[in-house]
């Protein structure tokens, strides 16, 4: 089914709402933009809003949680597998999975990648490039490899419920 996404026409509007409703675990609007690659579909849950740019890699082996109005830029990686260090483990058809979770209103850079297991907090900022290996915390800026706070973000007012349904009504 991915393949008819990636395949549609920009006005395929809804053969892409559909496809995206019958292999996500949850899907509430979010705008994808093709080509967009997954491993099981099921296990990535979004809440409301939010949009994924061209070329976004989810390796959903375990769940992927993504907040609300998350931006997610293009040939992003987000990967919950993992191998065993050992070797003799390793050779072994066998792989890990950690669950991610994305916060409300973040926005993560072009051509990150997200590891298993991490969790980046509400309404930060992950740079473009970057390598999030360890949890990343509310309200802050991180950039580089491997991903590091360089700054917390004090933040203005949202805007209503009302004005952000509104906003987004005027994008689909």
């Amino acid at each position: 089914q991915l393949y008819d996404f990636n395949h549609s026409r920009p006005s395929e509007h809804q053969l892409r709402a559909d496809v995206l409703q019958s292999i996500l675990g949850n899907y509430q609007g979010v705008i994808i933009v093709p080509p967009f690659y997954c491993d099981m579909g099921k296990n990535i849950h979004f809440e409301c809003g939010g949009f994924l740019n061209s070329g976004v890699k989810i390796l959903d082996l375990a769940p992927v949680f993504i907040g609300e109005y998350v931006q997610i830029g293009p040939n992003v990686v987000i990967s919950t597998a993992g191998h065993p260090f050992d070797l003799a483990e390793r050779v072994l058809p066998i792989a890990s999975a950690n669950p991610i979770k994305i916060g409300d209103n973040v926005w993560i850079g072009a051509n990150a990648v997200i590891l298993d297991g991490v969790t980046i907090g509400d309404r930060s900022v992950i740079g473009a490039g970057s390598v999030v290996t360890k949890d990343i915390p509310p309200d802050c800026v991180a950039v580089g490899n491997p991903c590091r706070v360089i700054k917390t973000i004090t933040h203005s007012e949202m805007p209503t419920d009302e004005e952000l349904e509104e906003m987004w009504a005027d994008l689909t």
